[in-house]
């Protein structure tokens, strides 16, 4: 018995050698061809948002004017395009920056905007806001805190269609 344990692996060698040199001189009777670069040839790749990395998960847009967007990272403040995504510029380093939960856009005045700090999505590395939220009157180009600093993760706004001074916000407090 002691014997045939012996051979079993001898055996199954010889057998995986024999397939593998088969398998070789299968791949040299047929010619390669990279199906990737026949498909994808008529791709044309892009740039389409900002030179960073890491998480994004709040975003918004303008009602009217299509290419105007905002987003929030994580760890990288609020940024806005005004040519559908080609070039974006960082619109709060000059005032705040960190973990972004929500941005808004006023309905009724899209001048205003608000953000909320704080990381939407809980996880295992989640990134707290010390800020709390933030209300621009000029489409992003001046900001003043108006509270919530201990809110720490606030990752919904909605503003109300008719009154940008009356806002809801979900708060998640600390994690």
């Amino acid at each position: 018995m002691r014997k045939l344990f012996v051979y079993v692996p001898l055996l199954a060698s010889v057998c995986f050698a024999t397939q593998l040199s088969a398998q070789k001189n299968m791949k040299k009777n047929v010619p390669e061809m990279n199906i990737d670069s026949v498909y994808f040839s008529v791709l044309k790749f892009r740039e389409i948002g900002p030179f960073r990395g890491g998480r994004s998960a709040a975003v918004t847009g303008s009602f009217t004017h299509k290419t105007t967007l905002y987003f929030g990272a994580t760890g990288g403040g609020v940024w806005k395009t005004t040519d559908g995504g080609s070039n974006w510029k960082n619109i709060t380093d000059k005032y705040f920056g960190g973990s972004i939960g929500a941005v808004a856009v006023a309905p009724s005045d899209e001048t205003i905007i608000y953000v909320g700090e704080g990381e939407n999505s809980l996880r295992g590395n989640v990134s707290e806001g010390l800020g709390g939220m933030w209300r621009s009157d000029d489409g992003g180009r001046s900001w003043k805190n108006i509270g919530l600093k201990d809110g720490r993760h606030i990752i919904r706004i909605i503003i109300d269609p008719k009154d940008p001074n009356i806002v809801w916000a979900a708060v998640m407090g600390h994690t």
